[in-house]
């Protein structure tokens, strides 16, 4: 399921509307027959307007594809934000992005693992990154178009309130890394 579906201009003009986050609402309402939580709608407001920055570039066309909220079947996961289109090879390219809104985290012991302040404690949660692959490996491995289409898929995670630092770039061995 998809809440959201648009050209990557009629996103433009949905964010530029000052409305995103309730134009959400109504799609994620008309999809469910549920509301969600005041923190969700502003999470939208606040990671979709960073994302209508980082998408005014004329290296991503117009008539890209963008879809938000799409829930994974057979599956409690869901992909922020996802951009659909052609590569620079022509290749049908899907680029799947973990959108958060962390200011800091901390490295565990456990490989993937980070802790972050959410909700007034600091749990041990996937790392974006992480998190961000496993979102392309369940497509690559149950969905049949996929191969044999040979859609490139592209994970990353976009931490637009973060500094970056050294312990959001520690990636562990056996964390996958983007190409």
């Amino acid at each position: 399921m998809i809440v959201y579906s648009a050209t990557k201009e009629q996103f433009q003009l949905d964010v530029l509307s000052n409305d995103i986050e309730n134009i959400i609402l109504a799609a994620y309402f008309k999809a469910t027959g549920r509301y969600v939580a005041l923190s969700e709608i502003r999470s939208w407001a606040n990671s979709l307007q960073n994302m209508e920055r980082v998408l005014s570039t004329d290296e991503i066309a117009p008539d890209s594809g963008i879809a938000i909220e799409y829930h994974l079947p057979r599956s409690s996961k869901r992909i922020d934000f996802i951009i659909t289109g052609r590569g620079e090879d022509q290749r049908e390219a899907v680029v799947l992005i973990e959108l958060k809104q962390w200011q800091s985290a901390g490295i565990t012991e456990l490989d993937g693992v980070v802790t972050t302040v959410v909700g007034g404690g600091t749990p041990e949660l996937a790392h974006p990154s992480y998190q961000a692959w496993s979102y392309k490996s369940m497509p690559e491995d149950y969905n049949a178009t996929v191969e044999e289409e040979g859609i490139d898929l592209h994970p990353c995670a976009y931490l637009h309130n973060y500094v970056p630092d050294e312990v959001i770039r520690n990636v562990r061995p056996s964390l996958p890394r983007s190409n």
